[in-house]
C-alpha cells in the first residue's frame, strides 16, 4: 500500500469548547490527532528523553528486571517478530510506589526518579484531562471523571535502525490494547504510520511540541464502536537510533468494560459483552490477534 501526504489533524487543547466537534471527528474518523498547546513543559519532556535514552543503554542483565506485573507490561527484548526493537514497561505509573519499584530494579538515580515521578504525574493528568474531553464531546456529562481510576502504562522504546534495515519494519502492524495512548515521539526521527479507513498509511511524523494521540480497542469497546482503533506501525526510515514514549490510559483495573447505556439504543445494539482490561489484553495475546481482530471474540450475540 503506497503512503499518500495526508495529515493527522490537530486538536489545540486551548480552544475549547469550539474543538468538541473536531475532536470526536478525529477520534471517529480515525482514531488518532496530534495535540498542541498542552500543559506539559518542553523542559519536562526533554529532560523525560533523557532518562530514556540512558534506561534504554543499560546492560541486557538489568533491563530484564523489568519484569511484568500484568500481561505485556515488563522488559520486551528484541524477538523475531520485531527484531530492531526493545522497551522497558512500567504499570500504573501514576503510582508512587510502582515508580520507586521500577527505578530500584533499574539502579535508577534520585534526580531519575524524581524526573519519572514528575512526568508520571503530568501525563497521567493530560490523559485524564483527554478522555474527560472525549466523552463530553459525545454528550456523555457526568460530574466526575469517568477514567480517574484506571490505571497508566508507560512503554520507553528504542528502535537500532541501521543503514541495511532501512525499509524494514521497526514495529508491526498493530493496534493498541487499551483506551488512549499519548507519545512523546523522537523529535528527530520519524517513521510512525497510521492506516486510515481506506487501507492506505499515511505518516505521523513528528512536529515540534506536540504530542500524538491514538486510540485502542478498549475505546472501541467502550464507546459501542463508535471510536475507531487505529491500526499503526513504525518503519525504519534512517540509521539511527530512535526513542519514544507511549503513556496508555489501560481500562478500568477491575471492573468490566461495557459501553454506557447513553451510547445503547434501538439504533445502536449492543454490540460488545462487557470485558475486563487485562482478560481482553491476554484474548489478543492467546489468540495473537494484534491489529484490532479481537473484537469479534467479543460480540453479543445476534
Amino acid at each position: 500500500m503506497a503512503e499518500r501526504r495526508a495529515r493527522v489533524p490537530t486538536v489545540d487543547l486551548q480552544d475549547f469548547p469550539a474543538q468538541y466537534s473536531k475532536l470526536r471527528k478525529a477520534c471517529e474518523e480515525w482514531g488518532c490527532f496530534r495535540i498542541v498547546n498542552h500543559n506539559i513543559s518542553s523542559t519536562l519532556l526533554s529532560e523525560m528523553k533523557r532518562v530514556v535514552r540512558s534506561l534504554l543503554d543499560l546492560p541486557s542483565e538489568v533491563k530484564r528486571r523489568n519484569t511484568e506485573v500484568i500481561v505485556g507490561t515488563g522488559y520486551m527484548a528484541p524477538s523475531k517478530v520485531n527484531p530492531l526493537y526493545e522497551s522497558l514497561g512500567l504499570y500504573d505509573a501514576a503510582s508512587s510506589e510502582a515508580v520507586q519499584a521500577f527505578c530500584s530494579r533499574l539502579d535508577a538515580s534520585p534526580l531519575q526518579r524524581e524526573i519519572i515521578e514528575k512526568y508520571a504525574r503530568a501525563i497521567k493528568g493530560l490523559a485524564m484531562d483527554i478522555a474527560q474531553r472525549l466523552a463530553e464531546s459525545m454528550g456523555l456529562i457526568r460530574s466526575n471523571n469517568l477514567f480517574q481510576d484506571w490505571p497508566c502504562q508507560f512503554r520507553i522504546n528504542k528502535y537500532h535502525f541501521t543503514s541495511e534495515t532501512v525499509g524494514s519494519p521497526g514495529v508491526q502492524l498493530h493496534t493498541d490494547s487499551g483506551f488512549l495512548t499519548i507519545l512523546q515521539d523522537d523529535e528527530n526521527v520519524g517513521g510512525l504510520e497510521v492506516m486510515d479507513k481506506s487501507g492506505t498509511f499515511v505518516a505521523a511524523d513528528p512536529l515540534p511540541g506536540t504530542l500524538l494521540v491514538n486510540l485502542g480497542d478498549i475505546a472501541t469497546l467502550w464507546s459501542n464502536g463508535r471510536l475507531h482503533s487505529v491500526k499503526h506501525r513504525v518503519q525504519c526510515k534512517e540509521a539511527t537510533i530512535r526513542l519514544s514514549i507511549a503513556t496508555f490510559l489501560l481500562g478500568p483495573k477491575e471492573a468490566a468494560v461495557e459501553a454506557p447505556a447513553e451510547f445503547v439504543d434501538s439504533e445502536h445494539p449492543r454490540l460488545y459483552i462487557p470485558i475486563t482490561f487485562e482478560n481482553f489484553r491476554k484474548l489478543r495475546i492467546s489468540n495473537d490477534l494484534q491489529a484490532g481482530d479481537a473484537f469479534d471474540l467479543v460480540r453479543c450475540p445476534s
